[in-house]
């Protein structure tokens, strides 16, 4: 019976560990971090805690390489299994609980669409309380983040033994600075070696079909230019949008009544049911600036709007706006440009 406990000192050490780790659920896309992976590394060393990355599915061996070299990261996980390939919540969610409910007091994760969909899950099987979209980090329990669609800002404090955040890219710059030495990295075992998990998962991978662009990434471009329901239909949304963002090395964005329109693929919606994004130019372009729309915009550095409808909200923040008809003035600009 005495073989199974632990000495005091075990116990020490155990509790050292808990109370001064992050575990940070990174992506890959292919063997690279995402851009959220990035500045989520940023938020995690702004908790103030050593970082132990948790790498999944089949890129994860190819991409620790890179991540083990990142400045604060302490140790680099792995779980390279097929069945992680694709990020489904039902299978990393089971993961992400059976290490957390040993070694670590936060968590935190993108607010992708992949950390949407793990982050609520793991808190749920803990009975905690997650923390969304965190748009400042103030200490390890303390965080700022918006709510009714930005226009409230909070504050929010957590209580809970472990402490569960996603974080908003747009926030917070992607880490570049590197560590001398590399961090070690450890493959870990199938979550059902670890933890017993109901492994009868009712949801499968179909497919996949993504939209293939020579164009900027719309979550990381430092250039945008959006449009909206005013631009008629999907011809004439890619003949007066295209030149203009190629002539500006510019990403394509939508506003949401554009992609239920039809105009473009729902990946290019900007907003607080899309992408949020904080570009150095943000151009919208009959744009009318409905409060969802400008969650997703309103933190880019220069915004310029172009609207016939001198009242359309998206002026009250816009840094320049221009009333006119957007058939004229958009073929002007671009080609002045």
């Amino acid at each position: 019976m005495f073989a199974f406990k632990r000495t005091a000192v075990q116990l020490a050490k155990a509790k050292l560990h808990r109370y001064t780790h992050t575990l940070a659920l990174l992506e890959t896309n292919g063997a690279k971090l995402t851009p959220g992976s990035l500045s989520t590394i940023t938020a995690a060393k702004a908790i103030n805690k050593p970082i132990t990355a948790l790498l999944v599915g089949p890129d994860a061996k190819e991409a620790a390489s890179e991540v083990a070299t990142f400045a604060g990261i302490d140790k680099v996980l792995i779980q390279s299994d097929e069945r992680y390939a694709h990020y489904l919540p039902e299978q990393v969610s089971p993961l992400v609980v059976s290490l957390l409910k040993d070694e670590y007091t936060s968590f935190v994760v993108p607010a992708s669409s992949v950390g949407k969909g793990v982050l609520p899950r793991a808190a749920a099987l803990l009975d905690f309380q997650p923390l969304s979209d965190v748009t400042k980090v103030i200490d390890s329990a303390t965080f700022v983040r918006p709510t009714y669609a930005g226009n409230a800002i909070l504050t929010v404090k957590s209580t809970d033994p472990i402490v569960m955040t996603s974080i908003r890219s747009s926030a917070f710059p992607p880490a570049e600075e590197k560590r001398s030495d590399a961090a070690p990295v450890e493959e870990i075992a199938p979550v059902e070696e670890i933890a017993p998990v109901d492994t009868d998962c009712k949801t499968v991978w179909v497919r996949e079909e993504l939209m293939k662009s020579d164009k900027p990434d719309l979550a990381s471009a430092k250039i945008v230019v959006s449009g909206g329901r005013a631009l008629k239909d999907k011809t004439t949304f890619e003949k007066l949008l295209n030149p203009l963002a190629e002539k500006l090395g510019a990403a394509i964005g939508a506003s949401r009544a554009a992609v239920d329109a039809g105009y473009c693929d729902n990946s290019l919606q900007v907003g607080q049911t899309g992408k949020i994004i904080a570009p150095d130019l943000y151009i919208g372009i009959g744009i009318s600036g409905a409060i969802q729309h400008l969650a997703g915009m309103k933190d880019s550095r220069v915004i310029v709007a172009i609207n016939k409808d001198e009242e359309a909200p998206i002026f009250k923040v816009a840094d320049v706006g221009i009333v006119g008809d957007i058939y004229e003035i958009v073929p002007e600009l671009t080609e002045k440009l």
